[in-house]
């Protein structure tokens, strides 16, 4: 049997990714993980089955919640944009590079609704499967499904509208795109 704290420490990492991947702030990230992780303790989360799933769809809920009452999402990634730091070996004009593309994804996550951009971050970022999303997200399987199908193909919109063509995020960029997101989090 965990305790809080061991609790809190197996998971405080994924909770405060998936809150700042979805509100991109990490004050608000932070807000939102301490926030998840008082639901958590104040429930009786020990007679939880499936520990992991049941506290990503108590963050996902939490974020959903935040975004509908607070600002637009572009609007505080346009403010933040120190939090985009890169690694410092690396030359000044891959910092920028890597800066803009990092929140150029951001712009694009921005662009779906909230529960598309739930499901793609569950999925891609979190590696969860269909069925755990389901389960996360009390959506039956087939509405995630259909959400992450969505998703990529209002994803692929986005870009080809925004001018990248299919080769230019299949390649370079597209293997690229998890670990700039990744940067944005440290």
């Amino acid at each position: 049997m965990q305790s809080n704290r061991e609790l809190f420490e197996a998971y405080n990492k994924a909770v405060y990714r998936t809150c700042y991947y979805m509100v991109h702030d990490a004050a608000d990230a932070e807000d939102l993980c301490q926030e998840v992780f008082i639901t958590v303790f104040r429930s009786q989360w020990q007679d939880v089955e499936y520990i992991r799933a049941w506290i990503m769809k108590i963050t996902v809920n939490a974020c959903l919640n935040h975004l509908k009452r607070s600002r637009s999402l572009q609007q505080k990634v346009a403010e933040n944009l120190h939090l985009w730091n890169g690694n410092s070996e690396t030359p000044v004009e891959r910092l920028i590079e890597q800066k803009e593309t990092a929140l150029e994804w951001a712009v694009y996550m921005s662009k779906l609704p909230a529960k598309i951009r739930a499901v793609l971050t569950l999925r891609y970022m979190h590696d969860f499967s269909l069925a755990e999303i389901s389960e996360a997200l009390s959506i039956p399987l087939g509405t995630a499904k259909s959400r992450q199908h969505k998703g990529l193909k209002m994803m692929r919109r986005i870009l080809l509208e925004a001018g990248i063509q299919d080769k230019e995020w299949k390649g370079e960029h597209y293997e690229e795109a998890g670990k700039y997101a990744g940067a944005s989090i440290k």
